[in-house]
Order: structure tokens, then sequence, then C-alpha cells
């Protein structure tokens, strides 16, 4: 590989506004010889670009599912569906962030990992009733201790979540 050599300092260019200020041109920024330039990410291929859409849809499909029935996780399947849209389909992936509902969430955890509380509070509670209706409705009792304590993981993490910081 070639190492580009960095341009010299540059001077200040005049920014032609009328207050006189100065600006530094962008095209020219000093890079330290001792540093490698990266090429980024490769992009996915069409294949894997096309898997990753289809895993998308799917779990929005199931996401959209877990809005109406209680017990089923929303939250985890729309990180999922927006996870694989953002590397396969710059479209869907707006559309989500975009949506009046998912979005929040979504910008929620692009920035920074958080969870709100009302999103948390609504989980707990239809867990909580999908819980006692899987405890009256299952036939071995091994069953319902399983789907519980899946639930009961899912809301743990979901809990351990930091909340979004209030909006001013």
């Amino acid at each position: 590989s070639q190492r580009m050599t960095p341009p010299p300092n540059p001077a200040p260019v005049e920014n032609g506004n009328r207050m006189g200020s100065t600006r530094w041109p962008i095209a020219t920024v000093r890079i330290p010889e001792s540093a490698q330039l990266n090429p980024g990410p490769k992009s996915p291929s069409v294949l894997v670009r096309a898997l990753l859409y289809c895993f998308a849809v799917l779990c929005l499909v199931l996401g959209l599912i877990g809005v109406v029935v209680p017990g089923m996780p929303t939250t985890v399947f729309i990180l999922l569906a927006a996870w694989a849209a953002a590397r396969s389909s710059p479209r869907l992936h707006n559309w989500l962030l975009g949506h009046r509902l998912f979005g929040p969430l979504l910008l929620n955890w692009q920035n920074g990992r958080t969870v709100s509380r009302r999103a948390k509070w609504s989980a707990t509670i239809t867990m909580a009733a999908c819980a006692v209706i899987v405890s009256l409705t299952a036939h071995k009792w091994w069953l319902a201790a399983l789907a519980i304590g899946c639930m009961a993981v899912v809301l743990a993490w979901l809990w351990s979540r930091p909340v979004p910081p209030p909006q001013p």
C-alpha cells in the first residue's frame, strides 16, 4: 500500500462574508504519518443484503404481531429489524426511523442504547398478563415455567437499559 504525503499546514482562507472571519479549507487536513488509512467496512454482497432484508422484514412482522399479542415482545424485534435494515435497505431503515410508533424507540436506541420508561412499563404489564394466561392454560407446568422464565430474562435485560435523558 502506498503512503500519502500529508499537505503542509494550511493557511486560513478568507470566508468572504461581511464579518471577515476565516475558515480552514476542509480538503487540507493533516494526517499523522503513523496513521494508517482505513478503507472502512466492505459493502455486503448482494446475497447478504437480500438475506438481511428478509430478516428485517421478518422481524418487523414479528414486532407488529407483538404490538397486539400479549407476551410477544415488540421492542427486541423492532431493534433487530432496524439493525438488519440499516445494513440492507436504507429505504426501510428510514421508514422505521420515521414511523410514529417505532421511530422514537429506535432513535432512543441509536442515541445511547436507551429505552423509555413508558416502553419498559408497557412491556412489563403485557408480559405479566401473558404470564398469568400461560400459567392458567399451559398443559405442562414446565412449559409455563419456560415461557415465564424467557419473559423474565427479556424484562431483566430491558430494565437494565438506561432511560433517555429528558427533552428540554
